[in-house]
């Protein structure tokens, strides 16, 4: 019979994990970051955040250099410098700007962005407990078979989370009168903007669904909503 108690001290240490890690991860964003001030962002933002019946969304530049938005566990919106410098640039429009933020929104409001943490500290008491387990039967693949089942499980969940987020975003645009457009040319340009064109990774092994597959669930939405008429 398994014993019990190394499973239990694999779910406190997952515990202590997470508080640790979002406590870490607060710390680290709060001290590389600045509030976002920007002329032509702002008025789009006032924009969101009327609709979500908000006195204001607080958006925040993270310094660092890669392309990317995220929601921190606290609840707060991040846009890289990295991102904000190729809007400066005009490589992405205010509104595809937007539509970032509106995404990161969804996350906190779906519950994502805490839950991802969670999950994370809960990834790593199962995968101590599933090692445990597997290496009774299959003495030193235990902790390489549960890393790869559980590495596959969290990549499917994360994409049905974008997927849910994107959705969100898109009802949030439309209510601000911004609409789905530029959230879906931004999907064209991600892979440009990020240097991930090329990437050979199969798609079910990634935590974001494929670019066509994100266009495509918002065009439903649209005809859904009844967007598409003339």
């Amino acid at each position: 019979m398994i014993k019990l108690t190394p499973i239990l001290l694999a779910l406190v240490m997952g515990i202590l994990t997470f508080r640790f890690s979002a406590w870490r991860t607060n710390k680290e964003l709060a001290a590389k970051s600045s509030e976002l001030a920007d002329p032509t962002l702002s008025p789009l933002i006032a924009r969101m955040a009327k609709a979500l019946d908000l006195p204001r969304i607080r958006v925040h530049i993270y310094e660092i250099e890669p392309v990317n938005g995220l929601a921190a566990p606290d609840g707060k919106i991040y846009l890289t410098r990295g991102f904000y410098q190729k809007y400066r640039a005009g490589d992405v429009t205010a509104e595809e700007m937007a539509s970032v933020i509106a995404h990161e929104l969804g996350h906190v409001a779906l519950g994502h962005a805490r839950r991802r943490m969670i999950d994370f500290s809960g990834q790593n008491a199962l995968r101590t407990a599933l090692a445990m387990v597997l290496n009774r039967f299959l003495p030193g693949l235990g902790a390489l078979l549960s890393g790869a089942a559980l590495s596959l499980l969290m990549a499917r969940l994360s994409r049905a989370d974008e997927f849910e987020a994107d959705a969100y975003a898109a009802a949030l645009l439309v209510k601000s009168g911004i609409g789905t457009s530029a959230q879906k040319s931004l999907f064209d340009k991600l892979a440009h903007l990020t240097g991930a064109r090329g990437a050979t990774t199969p798609a079910w092994l990634l935590s974001h669904p494929k670019t066509e597959e994100r266009i495509k669930a918002i065009e439903k939405l649209e005809t859904d909503w009844g967007l598409n008429k003339v």
